[in-house]
């Protein structure tokens, strides 16, 4: 087997709409080509003792549609016979559970090619979820031909992947709280930051801190002597301490102090380098050593006696609080201490790192010392019913527990908590405290607050190992997002074959004449507030994201192109309007799609994804367009180029809501009204009415606005102050005059194009008429024949010319398909072969006669653009 495809889905893509993170490969059975499992006994065999995770079934009740829809692979199903590609679906699902990632959809089936499989499934982290699929097709391979597997290298590698990439448990509850409010969500490329809502409106999270974490609380919480001589100021109870930086600052200490003492590092966290209960010199010594691993400061302090406990503010109220207990073993008079280890570590609710609930108790260098101290090593053996902590403080990252104690915490405490969090100047604070009962006054058990944490972890809160889960999350995502505000702003998004970018910006010039600051996005580049950050083709998901990301945008128009939905999905999840302008024979072939059909359902995943009081505009007169209604969800509204379409007539009869172009008006149909927007010979962007095409992206881009909210009469200005020119579209219907011709130039690259282009040429008066034209080495051969049939069909004279890439043929192989269809409607057309475009542009300028028009079938705009500048200040200059 080998894999010849692997792409990676981060949005709604071609495979699923619901399905965000999804791994698509393209796997060459080879000679396993023809089997199925039933064929192979050996993976009955091993499959399911390598994989136990393979019959899991997902985290739901087993007669539940979830479980029907993603249901496992059991020994007894590998034996009575399953395609090989489903197995690969299963064990790469299997390996990512088996690492702590708890995945279950996915789908295979043949592709185009004979002996080919689609294999579809989710991934947690990307980066697993990739070497999941290698992995996934190449154990598959071993253990069909016969050679060993050792899985253990492999899933320990997963779990190294997924400890390294996950947002860990805090970050991942108030993701998930946000997502069940419908916040969408981008983790910022290579960082654990998140960012909650779009533009304008986006907040942030690290860990947990957040957008509104004060810096200076940061600072004060992380230099524990100022945080506890400002909660003494405070009348907080505090341990008596002091900073020491040596040994001999460490004996005067302990002179003013006494035993016991508790080590810790000046700006430590997470329990890093403390040690508890010092009792002697020696182990005070150790302990001073430990903290100087993270900072030269070294705080000692009064050991205070006590249960742990630490309590969480949110936004100045107390939220949850919980009892915390250092990793520790329980002897049973036989059993060595590292057995014991081992057996607490059997509790399903442990796993690696923040993998689970729980973490998994590892017997590190502390323990060592900790075990040291009392004369004991891992091979001692405890008497039955003894207690041994293995470690020095209760965090849950190194194997301790936690209890919730909400419930149980006294009004006094309550209060202590949340003005020792706005003493300190936190938004989210953690605040540590030891005393014998919770539930009892502070002052009266003579305990103290020992520490006071920014970005304290949730997970001892979501997932005690007792007592009752708090949601700590909803208070975090309440204060960043209040109620009655907006994580979201608008977003409009535009697909089809032809007509994308015009409809886009003309969509963004209507959003911006009414105040909004707009971010944008087309096939020329990405626009913020109209300045032009990127140029190139930024149709995908990553521009996409690049426009939600950015803080000044509050309104998004999107041009959303077929190869980025096939390379890796949208860039968000819902929209509020889509726009589909058409769908024709182009790009097919390429990525898997050879169909007309097959690529409307690509594109027909961009309306799919648009919120249910939202709406799809669609194009009526075209058919596949106009069959994607049947699978949406949302408002459909509808337009037509003709005021006598059928599909028109019966949707406003049933109460819809329609523009047509009527009379030489574009006009909506909204019930039994007409609301005519203007003349389409008023816009400057249908050239007086002859350019067809962009009445219908007119169309399209004054509906889609009408839906959204926008009045007709804003409508109508809009579009009468959009001119075409080369700075704002370039490479869309850029006209130069100069003294004797004209020249047009323009981006028309298929047959569909070509076809709206001709009855624009065909309306336009000239004495003589010529196209510089190429072929484009990645469309079918019949794409192309089709093409050069209707640019010979328009052109008086053809420059034949050809592009930088030629994407996979020969430039012997293009001007041979190119002139055989340029002379299949006529034989005796003018052709000029000239290969170089700058050259063929030359050319045809300045050998252009009176009264002509020249069209420029550009590839590179900008370059093309240039050139025709340069040429008429020339012509300026010598007039």
């Amino acid at each position: 087997m080998k894999i010849i495809d692997l792409r990676t889905m981060r949005g709604p893509s071609y495979w699923s709409v619901k399905h965000y993170k999804l791994i698509v490969m393209k796997v060459d059975m080879q000679d396993l080509a023809d089997n199925w499992s039933s064929a192979i006994p050996a993976l009955a065999e091993q499959l399911p003792e390598l994989l136990p995770e393979l019959a899991q079934l997902p985290p739901v009740d087993s007669s539940s549609k979830a479980a029907q829809k993603n249901p496992p692979l059991t020994q007894e199903q590998l034996t009575d016979g399953e395609p090989l590609g489903h197995v690969i679906q299963h064990v790469a699902l299997a390996l990512q559970r088996t690492a702590g990632m708890q995945v279950h959809w996915g789908k295979s089936y043949p592709a185009h090619q004979e002996g080919v499989e689609f294999v579809v499934f989710a991934y947690q982290e990307e980066r697993a979820g990739r070497m999941a699929a290698e992995v996934a097709v190449e154990l598959v391979d071993d253990i069909c031909h016969g050679r060993p597997v050792n899985l253990k290298p492999i899933i320990d590698e997963l779990h190294e992947i997924r400890e390294e990439e996950f947002i860990g448990p805090s970050t991942y509850s108030i993701v998930a709280e946000a997502a069940t409010r419908n916040i969408p969500y981008i983790q910022l490329k290579n960082s654990s930051i998140i960012q909650l809502g779009y533009g304008v409106n986006q907040k942030r999270i690290w860990a947990t801190t957040t957008s509104y974490t004060s810096h200076a609380g940061v600072e004060v919480a992380g230099n524990k002597n100022r945080t506890k001589a400002m909660l003494n100021d405070a009348g907080v109870p505090v341990p008596n301490g002091t900073t020491v930086y040596s040994e001999d600052g460490l004996r005067d200490a302990i002179e003013e102090l006494g035993f016991p003492i508790v080590t810790k590092p000046l700006d430590g966290n997470h329990g890093k380098g403390a040690t508890i209960r010092i009792m002697n010199w020696e182990a005070a010594v150790e302990g001073l050593k430990a903290a100087q691993v993270y900072s030269r400061a070294v705080i000692v302090e009064q050991f205070i006696e006590g249960h742990d406990y630490r309590l969480l503010v949110v936004n100045g109220k107390l939220i949850a609080a919980a009892k915390r207990t250092p990793a520790a073993v329980v002897g049973n008079g036989s059993s060595t201490i590292q057995q014991l280890i081992e057996e607490v570590n059997k509790d399903p609710r442990r796993g690696i790192g923040h993998e689970k609930v729980l973490t998994s108790i590892k017997a590190d260098q502390h323990t060592l010392e900790i075990l040291k101290a009392q004369d004991l090593t891992l091979e001692s053996v405890l008497p039955q019913g003894q207690e041994l902590y293995l470690k020095s403080t209760a965090n849950i990252s190194t194997g301790g527990t936690a209890t919730d104690v909400t419930d149980l915490v006294h009004p006094y405490n309550v209060l202590l908590a949340e003005r020792v969090s706005g003493i300190v100047g936190l938004d989210i604070c953690g605040i540590d405290l030891l005393t014998n009962d919770i539930a009892v006054p502070l002052n009266e058990t003579r305990g103290a607050v020992i520490e006071v944490n920014a970005a304290p972890g949730f997970r001892m809160h979501i997932a005690p190992t007792q007592g009752l889960p708090r949601n700590v999350a909803a208070p975090v995502v309440d204060m960043l997002f209040p109620q009655g505000s907006t994580a979201r702003i608008p977003i409009m998004a535009v697909t089809g074959t032809n007509g994308k970018t015009t409809t886009t910006q003309l969509m963004a010039h209507i959003v911006a004449s009414k105040g909004y600051k707009v971010g944008y996005t087309t096939t020329n580049g990405i626009y913020i507030q109209g300045v032009q950050l990127q140029s190139g083709d930024c149709t995908g998901g990553q521009s996409a994201e690049f426009v939600l990301k950015d803080p000044t945008v509050n309104f998004a128009v999107l041009e959303t192109a077929r190869g980025g939905m096939l390379r890796s999905g949208l860039g968000f999840h819902t929209c509020d309007v889509a726009v589909v302008t058409n769908v024709a024979a182009d790009h097919l072939g390429l990525r898997d799609i050879y169909t007309v059909e097959e690529m409307a359902a690509v594109k027909g995943v961009l309306p799919r994804t648009v919120r249910p009081e939202g709406w799809a505009v669609l194009n009526a007169d075209d058919d596949l367009v106009y069959a994607m209604r049947e699978k949406l969800e949302c408002n459909v509204a509808l337009f037509s180029i003709t005021d006598d379409n059928p599909r028109i007539k019966e949707h406003i009869e049933h109460g819809g809501l329609a523009a047509v172009y009527e009379e030489g008006y574009i006009t909506i149909y909204k019930n039994s009204y007409k609301l005519r927007i203007d003349r389409a010979a008023e816009f400057p962007i249908t050239f007086g009415g002859r350019a067809t095409f962009n009445i219908e992206n007119s169309l399209a881009a004054a509906l889609a606005c009408y839906c959204y909210g926008f009045d007709k009469e804003d409508i109508k200005l809009a579009l009468r102050t959009f001119v075409p020119s080369a700075a704002k579209m370039p490479g869309r219907m850029n006209t130069y005059k100069f003294p004797d011709f004209e020249v047009i130039v323009d981006y028309a690259h298929n047959t569909h194009g070509i076809g709206k282009f001709a009855q624009f040429l065909n309306a336009t008066e000239a004495t003589h008429k010529v196209g510089v034209i190429s072929g484009l080495g990645d469309r079918r051969d019949e794409d192309t024949l089709g093409f050069a049939r209707i640019a010979g069909s328009i052109f008086d004279e053809v420059i034949l010319r050809q592009d930088r890439d030629l994407r996979g043929k020969t430039a012997e192989q293009l001007k041979e398909i190119m002139e055989r269809g340029l002379r299949l409607d006529a034989p005796d057309l003018r052709i000029t072969y000239i290969e170089n475009e700058p050259d063929a542009n030359e050319y045809v300028l300045t050998h252009a006669k009176p009264g002509s028009v020249i069209v420029l079938f550009t590839e590179n705009i900008k370059a093309t653009l240039a050139q025709l500048d340069k040429y008429e200040a020339q012509v300026k200059t010598a007039l």
